[in-house]
């Protein structure tokens, strides 16, 4: 006769559990392999077998016979570093934070129920929602703006500016007025550049510093933190003492060195601004990852064998990971600020149409032409404000105790 009880706490084999864990794969990094593994092979295709002058999905569609199709379809793009890893990122996102979500609907709609209470942040996710569908789908269907320097300084749609100030007038004239047209409905800046494609494209380059960043301050703040906060003694006090030298360095004044020697660039940006910026987040992670590995069930599960990876990987990182969206959503406006502070100053990559680069070239025109000023002006302070609202509402929905202790 067999003995069918079932195997006690105390009893389990944590080596044998440990090495089940490593050996088998999440659903999660399931989907992220499926999905990144296309983007990883395209990226390493792009640099190793593409040339300086040739286009990425052109040469991919000779090398695969179907030329014909891609010519067909308009698949001629040629992607960047910078958009590979924004995709890969993407796919990131879905695997870790929105499939969560989806395997636990119990705890999403409680989350959403308590989201919802905040009415501004509703209205920001949406905005949010906007400028993250305009800048993956909208480059797709609106082309880079180019410059017509005869077209600088057409009005938007329903205002007007004086001819004096215009080469040429692309709609209607009276009283020696240029009225603007549907051509250009948000009006062109001073170099003859679509606002409106101006600012969708922007929109791109807003989402990748988001995403981008986001998930290299997330790798390396978390890691850190959490083994900091978990190996504790004189490695703790040794990681928190260079996190310190992390959070003093003068990285606007590394960005310029680096701008000095290597020239300006995007990708360069948020390499310098994200290594430079996980400071903070690392600190946060320790503080929550110490109050996690002194709680009951940590113990217990210390106590009865269990490894130091399975401890982290299976309880301490998750009963934190909550609190950790919520800071690095928090975090994304000081990046847009940044980016859109140097370009408007002149340091950045001027051929980026960025929303910053955007204020800038309207800045010598405001008394005429606002419109080139106020419409990227205006979306980025959305942005940065709809950013601060969903992390406000997002850390009273996951963290009711820090709305409890506000109303004290």
């Amino acid at each position: 006769m067999t003995n069918d009880e079932p195997t006690t706490f105390d009893e389990i084999d944590w080596e044998q559990q440990t090495d089940a864990t490593l050996v088998s794969l999440s659903l999660n990094l399931k989907l992220l392999l499926v999905a990144g593994a296309p983007v990883v092979l395209l990226g390493l295709y792009d640099h190793f077998l593409v040339g300086a002058r040739e286009r990425t999905f052109v040469r991919l569609g000779e090398d695969l016979g179907i030329h014909g199709v891609f010519s067909t379809l308009g698949i001629d793009f040629d992607p960047s570093s910078i958009d590979l890893l924004f995709a890969f990122t993407i796919v990131l996102f879905v695997a870790y934070v929105v499939l969560p979500l989806y395997q636990n609907p119990r705890m999403t709609r409680y989350y959403w129920r308590e989201f919802t209470r905040n009415r501004p942040a509703v209205v920001s996710l949406g905005w949010l929602v906007v400028v993250f569908v305009g800048g993956v789908a909208g480059p797709l269907f609106v082309p880079m703006p180019e410059q017509n320097l005869l077209a600088a300084y057409q009005p938007p749609v329903y205002t007007s500016v004086d001819m004096v100030h215009l080469n040429d007038c692309l709609g209607s004239v009276e009283n020696g007025r240029c009225h603007g047209s549907w051509a250009h409905p948000l009006g062109t800046d001073r170099g003859g550049r679509d606002v409106l494609a101006a600012v969708i494209h922007g929109m791109t380059v807003t989402m990748q510093i988001a995403f981008i960043t986001t998930t290299i301050v997330a790798m390396i703040g978390i890691t850190f933190g959490t083994v900091s906060a978990y190996a504790g003694g004189w490695i703790d006090e040794l990681m928190m003492r260079f996190v310190d030298v992390v959070l003093s360095f003068p990285t606007l004044l590394f960005f310029l060195l680096i701008l000095y020697i290597y020239g300006a660039g995007l990708g360069m940006f948020i390499l310098v601004f994200s290594l430079f910026g996980w400071g903070a987040t690392a600190r946060y992670v320790r503080s929550k990852a110490l109050s996690v590995s002194e709680a009951e069930f940590i113990k217990a599960t210390r106590i009865s064998g269990a490894g130091t990876y399975h401890i982290v990987r299976r309880h301490v990182v998750p009963n934190t990971a909550s609190s950790i969206i919520t800071q690095l959503t928090l975090i994304v406006p000081g990046f847009l600020l940044a980016e859109a502070q140097l370009a408007f100053l002149g340091i950045g990559d001027t051929a980026v149409p960025t929303w910053g680069e955007l204020i800038s070239s309207g800045r010598t025109a405001i008394d005429f032409a606002p419109w080139v000023v106020l419409v990227p002006g205006f979306a980025l302070f959305l942005t940065i404000l709809a950013f601060n609202f969903v992390g406000d509402a997002l850390l009273d929905a996951i963290n009711p105790e820090t709305e409890a202790e506000a109303d004290r």
